[in-house]
Parts: C-alpha cells; sequence; structure tokens
C-alpha cells in the first residue's frame, strides 16, 4: 500500500489513494459552491480539481513512502510537490492545466512572486531546480522516474484521471482569483489531514436561511421598540428611538443596489447594527447568498456586536458560537470544536476584524489563504469604514473589494457615521468611482443629522498646547461625566494617575486603554456603562485612547479630544449625549505639549495639524470627512492609484510583495501574558485555550522587550511574561511602567 500520511501514536496510516481522492472531492466541491457565483467558475473547477488530483504526486517516491512506513525517521528526502508540477505541465498547455501547476508549487509554500518564476527560464517555472549533495538537482530526478510515479497513480485513480479532461477556458485569471482558487485546495488538503488525525473538523456547514433569521431580527427589533416606549426618557430620545425605528425599516425594505455596493452614512446611535443586518438578510434571500460577514475595525468592539447578534439571530436549537463565529484574530489556540466555525469562516455569519479580512485578500501564506474561498457569495459589512484602513492601503483594497462584487457574486455595505468616501478621490481610484448609492434616503439622513448636531456642539479647540498639570486642572472645571482620550496608551496612563493624584478618590478617575489585559478592560466596562446609567453619579472622568472610539455604547456629558483626524474626532462625538439625556453637551480639541509624561504620537501629526485648520475652518462635522482624507493625502504626497507599489506588485502577481506591503497594523508588537498560572501552564505545555490566552495578555512594542525586562516563555518565539507590576482595576502594564520613570520630580515614583 502507498501512503500519504503515516502512522502517528494510536492512529494509522492513512494511503494515498484515500488521500487523494478525499481532497478532490472536497477540493472540487470548495471550487462549486465558490465558483457558482463567478464568472471564473468553469475555470476554477477544472484548474482545483487537476491540482487535487495530482498534489501529493511525488509522495510516490520510493525514498519518501520509506520515510512514510516508518522505515526512515527524516523528513521526506524528496520534495514531493515537484512531481504533480511536472505531471501537469506534461498534460499539455491550456489555462486549467499551468493553474493547477500553480496551485500544486503553491500548496505548502505560498503563492511565490510569478516574474521571479518567469525569470527561472523556460521548463523550470514552477519546479524545484534545487541541487542536492550529488549536485542533481529535484526536478532531474523527478523526471527521470516521472513516468513510474504516474503509472502507480493511475493505477489507484483510473477512474478519477479519465474524467478529468479541461475545457479551453479563455479567460485573464486575477491575482485575487489565484488565491480564491488556491484556497479551495488547501483547505480541503488540511482538512482531510486534521479528519484523519482525529482533529475534529465538523462535516457539512449551518444554512444561512435568511428569512427565518429576518424573521427573529425583526422580533427583536420590535421588542426593544416597546421596551424603549416604557421607559421615561426625554422628547430628544423619544425622536431618536423614532428615527432609529424608521432607519431599521428603511434599510430592511430597501432594494438592493443593481451595483452590489452601497454606503449608509448615518450618524452614531442610529441603530446601524440591526439596521444594515436586516437590509443584509433581506439581499441574501433575494440573491441566495451564503454568508454574512461584518467587518469591525476594533478587536475590542467585536465582542458587543456578536452579543445583540447570538441574541437577535440564532434560531431554536442552534449553537449560538457555531451560528455567529467570533473571529479576533488567528486562532491557533482555539478550541477545535468551533475553530471551523471561526477561524475557518465556515459560519452563516462571522463576525471578523478589518485586518483579518482585508490581510487574508492580500495574504499569499496557505494557512491564512484557506478561508478565502468563503466569501464567493457573501454579503460584507464593513462597518466604521472610515476606521477599517489607513489610507495607504485603500487604493489596493477597493479593487479588491470591487472585484468581490464583480467576480465573486458579494454584495458590500460600507458603513460609518462619519464616512470618508474615499473612492471618489484620485489618489485611491482611478478614474474616481461615482453613483454608489446611499442606503438612507436623503430625507431620512438629513432628519438624522439634524439631531445629531442638536446633540452636541464643537466649541472653538484650545489654541495653546497643555501640559499634564494644565490638562487636568482644565479637564477638572467640566461638567461630567467627562470623557477623556489621548492618543497614547502613555499619556492616558500619565493622566488617569495624576487625575488621581490631585482628586484623592479613586471614584473620581477611570482608565480604559489597552495597557489592560482583555478580561480586565471587560470589568471596567461594565463599571463605565453601570456608572453612566447611575443617577447623580456625575462628578468623574473617564481616561482613555481611541478604543473607545467607535462601536462602544458610551454617553457622556462633556469629551475631549486630543488632536487626531476628524473621523476620529467625529467618532469620539458618538461617545457624546449619544441618547440626548443632556440639554448641554460638548467636544472639546486640544493638543498637548510634552513634557515628558504625555507622549506625542508620531502618526497623528499630519492629521492633527490638519484637524486645527478644519477647527479654525468650522468644518468640524461628518460631511467634511472626505474633504479632510483629501487634504491629508495630498499633505503626505501619497502617490496616486496607479503608481501605488501595492497595485503595481498586485498587477504583476508579486504576490510575496503584496502580503508583506499589505499591513493594516505597521507597529511590530509581542505578545505578554500578564497571569501567572497561565504563564506556567503555557511552560508545561498544557492545553490552553485561545480565548484564555487573548484575554489575560497585553501587546508590547517588539523595542521595549528590553526596557520592560520581558521574559520569553520557554518554547515559544513570540510569547512573553509580564513581570513589572500589573494592576488590574486601573492602569494595567502602565503601573509598572510608570514607576520606571528615571526623572527626579516624577509624579508616580
Amino acid at each position: 500500500m502507498y501512503l500519504a500520511h503515516s502512522a502517528k501514536g494510536n492512529i494509522p496510516e492513512q494511503s494515498y489513494q484515500e488521500h487523494v481522492c478525499n481532497v478532490h472531492k472536497m477540493a472540487l466541491s470548495n471550487a462549486e459552491r465558490a465558483g457558482a457565483y463567478s464568472r471564473y467558475g468553469t475555470c476554477m473547477k477544472d484548474a482545483v480539481a487537476l491540482a487535487a488530483l495530482y498534489h501529493d504526486l511525488g509522495k510516490l517516491a520510493p525514498e519518501n513512502q520509506n520515510v512514510l512506513k516508518g522505515r526512515s525517521r527524516s523528513s521526506l528526502p524528496l520534495n514531493h510537490v515537484d512531481a504533480g508540477v511536472a505531471a501537469l505541465q506534461s498534460r499539455g498547455l491550456s489555462l486549467a492545466e499551468n493553474l493547477a501547476a500553480l496551485f500544486v508549487y503553491s500548496h505548502h509554500i505560498g503563492l511565490q512572486s510569478l516574474p521571479d518564476e518567469n525569470a527561472k527560464g523556460k521548463g523550470n517555472v514552477f519546479r524545484d531546480i534545487s541541487l542536492n549533495q550529488e549536485g542533481k538537482s529535484v526536478k532531474e530526478i523527478i523526471d527521470k522516474s516521472l513516468r513510474d510515479y504516474l503509472d502507480v497513480h493511475k493505477s489507484f485513480l483510473t477512474e478519477l484521471t479519465e474524467m478529468q479532461e479541461t475545457e479551453r477556458s479563455v479567460i485573464a485569471p486575477t491575482p485575487l482569483f489565484m488565491r480564491m482558487s488556491l484556497s479551495c485546495l488547501v483547505d480541503a488538503d488540511h482538512t482531510d489531514t486534521a479528519r484523519h488525525y482525529n482533529n475534529v473538523i465538523p462535516d457539512g456547514e449551518i444554512q444561512l436561511q435568511p428569512e427565518k433569521r429576518l424573521t427573529l431580527l425583526d422580533n427583536y427589533v420590535s421588542k426593544l421598540a416597546e421596551k424603549n416606549k416604557r421607559k421615561k426618557v426625554s422628547q430628544r430620545e423619544q425622536e431618536r428611538n423614532k428615527l432609529r425605528q424608521q432607519i431599521y425599516d428603511v434599510c430592511r425594505n430597501a432594494l438592493p443596489s443593481d451595483k452590489g455596493m452601497i454606503t449608509c452614512d448615518s450618524p452614531v446611535g442610529t441603530g446601524k447594527t440591526t439596521a444594515i443586518m436586516a437590509h443584509l438578510l433581506s439581499v441574501a434571500k433575494a440573491k441566495c447568498l451564503r454568508r454574512v460577514f461584518v467587518v469591525l475595525p476594533f478587536t475590542n468592539i467585536i465582542d458587543q456586536s456578536v452579543d445583540i447578534y447570538r441574541d437577535a439571530l440564532v434560531l431554536d436549537g442552534e449553537n449560538r458560537e457555531k451560528v455567529i463565529a467570533a473571529h479576533h484574530h488567528k486562532a491557533e489556540f482555539e478550541d477545535l470544536g468551533t475553530r471551523a466555525f471561526s477561524f475557518l469562516w465556515n459560519a452563516p455569519i462571522t463576525v471578523t476584524t478589518a485586518v483579518q479580512f482585508f490581510e487574508t485578500l492580500a495574504s499569499n501564506h496557505p494557512a491564512s489563504l484557506r478561508k478565502l474561498h468563503q466569501i464567493a457569495g457573501s454579503a460584507i459589512f464593513i462597518d466604521e469604514a472610515h476606521a477599517a484602513l489607513p489610507a495607504s492601503l485603500w487604493a489596493q483594497a477597493w479593487k479588491w473589494l470591487q472585484e468581490l462584487v464583480k467576480d465573486w457574486g458579494c454584495y458590500i455595505v460600507l458603513a460609518s457615521g462619519s464616512l470618508n468616501r474615499f473612492w471618489e478621490l484620485e489618489e485611491f481610484s482611478e478614474p474616481p468611482s461615482e453613483g454608489i448609492p446611499e442606503l438612507v434616503q436623503d430625507n431620512v439622513r438629513e432628519m438624522a443629522m439634524k439631531v445629531e448636531t442638536m446633540r452636541v456642539n464643537y466649541p472653538e479647540r484650545q489654541k495653546k498646547p497643555l501640559n499634564i498639570d494644565e490638562l487636568c486642572a482644565w479637564i477638572r472645571e467640566m461638567q461630567g461625566p467627562r470623557l477623556l482620550i489621548l492618543n497614547t496608551v502613555h499619556s492616558a496612563a500619565a493622566a488617569a494617575k495624576r487625575l488621581y493624584e490631585l482628586h484623592g478618590n479613586k471614584k473620581y478617575v477611570e482608565h480604559l486603554s489597552t495597557s489592560l489585559a482583555p478580561i480586565h478592560r471587560s470589568e471596567i466596562l461594565k463599571r463605565v456603562k453601570q456608572r453612566l446609567k447611575t443617577h447623580g453619579d456625575n462628578d468623574w472622568t473617564l481616561v482613555a485612547t481611541s478604543c473607545v472610539e467607535a462601536g462602544i455604547d458610551f454617553s457622556f456629558r462633556t469629551a475631549a479630544r486630543e488632536f487626531c483626524s476628524l473621523a476620529s474626532t467625529i467618532q469620539t462625538a458618538g461617545r457624546v449625549n449619544r441618547s440626548g439625556e443632556y440639554a448641554e453637551s460638548a467636544l472639546y480639541g486640544f493638543q498637548i505639549f510634552t513634557d515628558g509624561y504625555l507622549k506625542e504620537h508620531p502618526a497623528f501629526k499630519t492629521s492633527a495639524k490638519l484637524l486645527k485648520q478644519l477647527y479654525d475652518e468650522k468644518k468640524i462635522a461628518p460631511e467634511f470627512c472626505t474633504e479632510a482624507m483629501r487634504r491629508e493625502v495630498r499633505e503626505k504626497n501619497q502617490v496616486s492609484a496607479n503608481s501605488n507599489p501595492i497595485i503595481i506588485a498586485e498587477r504583476k502577481k508579486d504576490f510575496p510583495s503584496v502580503e508583506e506591503q499589505f499591513k493594516i497594523i505597521t507597529s511590530n508588537t509581542v505578545t505578554a501574558i500578564i497571569d501567572k498560572e497561565l504563564r506556567e501552564k503555557i511552560e508545561r505545555h498544557e492545553k490552553v485555550s485561545f480565548v484564555e490566552l487573548q484575554q489575560k495578555s497585553v501587546a508590547i512594542y517588539s523595542n521595549k522587550i528590553d526596557e520592560y525586562a520581558l521574559k520569553p516563555l520557554k518554547g515559544f518565539n513570540d510569547l512573553y511574561a509580564w513581570m513589572l507590576e500589573y494592576d488590574s482595576v486601573f492602569l494595567g502594564y502602565m503601573a509598572g511602567v510608570l514607576k520606571m520613570t528615571n526623572d527626579p520630580n516624577n509624579y508616580f515614583a
């Protein structure tokens, strides 16, 4: 018997025939389901099926079989991928066969640079021309024995081999098509291997059933409206509740955009979370879409949306976690029972981050690409789109979104309370794209904007930079409850600590930033929300970073925001007088004096400069967000769309370069675990859930590893132990950092 996988412990070996048949069946199924929404469907199916059939051909080499059968303990001595490439290239020159050769070549190492491959010369493309100790190339060895491998292969798989005839497709496959097709193969290969070794992967998938879930959502919103009617609220809040219901009805009943893309530029607090979901479910029903993706800019706001959707959209008898999947990060530590529904995007509704969504589109790595094919035929809600990506990445991202709509049957909603219509700028789209319809009619949007302008005032900015004492004195004069947002974790912690020292009462100040592990942020978040609901509890301040700007249901009387972008300012305003409960409210803008206690964020220097101009021009309103973005792009002299290096690399099919350049979070961080028991479990190599790891750790800049004396965890390259002081109820890891300040006048010694 020829093997594909060796025995492991109590698990027997897997035959070559079984593995190839399983992978072929699953890969073809993946391609058929994704391809059903694509004009590339036939070519995709043919290429993926061929690739699946030959992907492990080189494992038939005698030297590889010796290892697989346990006669040798080394890794496979001969590159088993090269034989499949050679076999496919020997079949002919059809597009499907050439693509299949690419997919076989890439299914372990990832998609490589096609210009580099072509530079290897005719006959060497996708082949392994590396030399062994005897000076022979893998290509030579494989070519010499290829006929023998094929004879064995066909003897097991005669029926599959004979039926695999391909059409002569005449298309120009795009890089996204190549990623999508490779995804079908990689997912099938990994899934079959996982099943064989009892790493449980659920069979089948949970159906979206949009009509049933839409009915549930209608009932949820209706009950919420009835509950709000029974509350004693201000006239302004009554108007806002009516507006929320109106926006929900408009979105729910709106016809799908014939462009496959629509915007929802509606102020914060107008119920976009449920209203847009209603629209997407309605569209999914009309267009027979199979999934819904909700893409959020920040990890910390995922849970709130997930909780709403799980309460509103899960049918009787269904598993909440598998129907509404939350994909925070790479889920290597995730429980295998739910991994397919989150990490593999196999759930009917997935809530994920912009980092995960867009970097998957950009990736060349098999592990990341594995889930990509699940996007085809999906409704996609990109919430807080203004914060989803840095400006420099939108040009290529916009091309991918357009391609998902045009070629992969997707339907996209771009939503924000401060939407940058970046597609109208030539720096992002050449020619600029126009005519993307608005989901909410003009009269309803005007009504919403009227309510928005009544909700919060924008007084003139602070003209003079403030040091820490001036900032704290200024904040203490404002009406509470107060929200103070600074641009860095260090500044937020320093200001919070100083406010506490000046007032002498722990209840006077709360602090919320990523210096706290998620498990502790969650507790503080609950406490803050409760305090905001407590009548008479007004004289206190929440000091925070931008982590509270979007998606969190706060309502403060007054806020002060360190200069950043206009979009961030508008989002902060969404945390002020959110329900119209205050007769007067205000959001102030200011800049800091960097005196050692307060730290300036270099990334915001340009946007802060432009924001000061907009303040002086009295242009602090959502309708000026696109103009603000235009000014920032031109201030930074960013290249035009067609000279953008990422777009050029994508056009050339230089996949590693695209992946390398398309980084949403460019800062290099490591994970530091703050819980001693968890650290010890990891070092003992005990099973640890991803959720526990994520909840009890913080992200630390790599260049601070030595300064903060992080301790590497044994056996892990990217996990560290936090050894300085950690304050779980107030300052998080910044409690230890602030004590390290050597200034003799340090407030925090």
